[in-house]
């Protein structure tokens, strides 16, 4: 339950910095971070596989960038979920999934499944 409440914290913040750094994408309220944050990790956690499967022949016919096109389709559609978040158009909507991608990538490098700060530390011999 902890690993679940810290993942939502990390996707909040990487929502915070794309509303703050993407001129098209506007989240009100603390209550629409909070439930964009759940919503998100919903959505990708159910429909994004899917996608993933049903579009799989274009994605590797275009080398895997098709997957960027399925993380904004994402973004977007949590968007179209709220009413207090937006996002302005198809770009703002990449950049926006790109942002949160990266600080969910970092954040999970030191965020073991279970909710705890964990680091592994190799010795060579």
């Amino acid at each position: 339950m902890q690993g679940i409440f810290i993942r939502t914290l990390i996707s909040m913040l990487g929502l915070f910095l794309a509303s703050r750094l993407i001129p098209g994408v506007w989240i009100e309220g603390m209550g629409s971070f909070v439930l964009a944050a759940l919503l998100l990790g919903l959505v990708n956690a159910f429909i994004r596989p899917l996608m993933f499967l049903f579009t799989l022949p274009l994605t590797i016919v275009t080398m895997g960038l098709f997957i960027f096109v399925i993380n904004a389709a994402m973004f977007g559609l949590v968007a179209a979920m709220l009413d207090k978040f937006q996002v302005s158009g198809f770009w703002s909507a990449l950049f926006g999934a790109v942002i949160v991608s990266i600080t969910s990538t970092i954040s999970s490098w030191y965020i073991g499944p279970d909710g705890r700060f964990e680091v592994f530390v190799v010795r060579r011999r």
